[in-house]
């Protein structure tokens, strides 16, 4: 199957929103229903407008399958809705960040193993950990750079 990455417009964020919803609680076990309520509105309101975003389209339909979030040579975000898991458009999408935008870093939820192992997989390495999230939560984050 053939994927290309296109850009996103403002007025998709609320579809960017659902597809990082359907992938959290697919991916994120250890997110409580709490957590997700919380982050949904940062998401949409205030994370999407921090980063540079970019996607990749179902063909026929033109839905968003997957989004990735790029700012200071980093991935803030990449997310595919889960039924459209496995089938290379993450991999797609950290090429394009790493090709494109000259992405070197990463931050994952250590408990997203699925995560660590993907971008394990594509050269990144682990260099530090935090105990906490960004926003003080108890969710240990692994900080992950492009091993050259």
């Amino acid at each position: 199957m053939f994927f290309k990455v296109d850009q996103v417009e403002v007025s998709e964020y609320p579809e960017l929103v659902s597809v990082w919803e359907a992938s959290v609680r697919a991916t994120h076990d250890f997110l409580s229903q709490g957590d997700i309520e919380y982050f949904k509105p940062l998401i949409l309101n205030q994370y999407l407008g921090l980063v540079k975003l970019a996607c990749v389209r179902s063909k026929k339909e033109k839905a968003i399958l997957g989004f990735i979030g790029i700012a200071d040579q980093k991935v803030e975000m990449l997310f595919v809705h889960p039924k459209a898991m496995g089938i290379g458009i993450g991999k797609l999408l950290m090429k394009y960040a790493i090709e494109n935008k000259e992405a070197t870093k990463v931050d994952v939820n250590e408990d997203n193993t699925a995560a660590v192992g993907f971008y394990k997989h594509l050269g990144f390495e682990v260099k530090s950990r935090s105990e906490l999230d960004p926003m003080g939560k108890p969710y240990p984050i692994l900080h992950m750079k492009l091993g050259r």
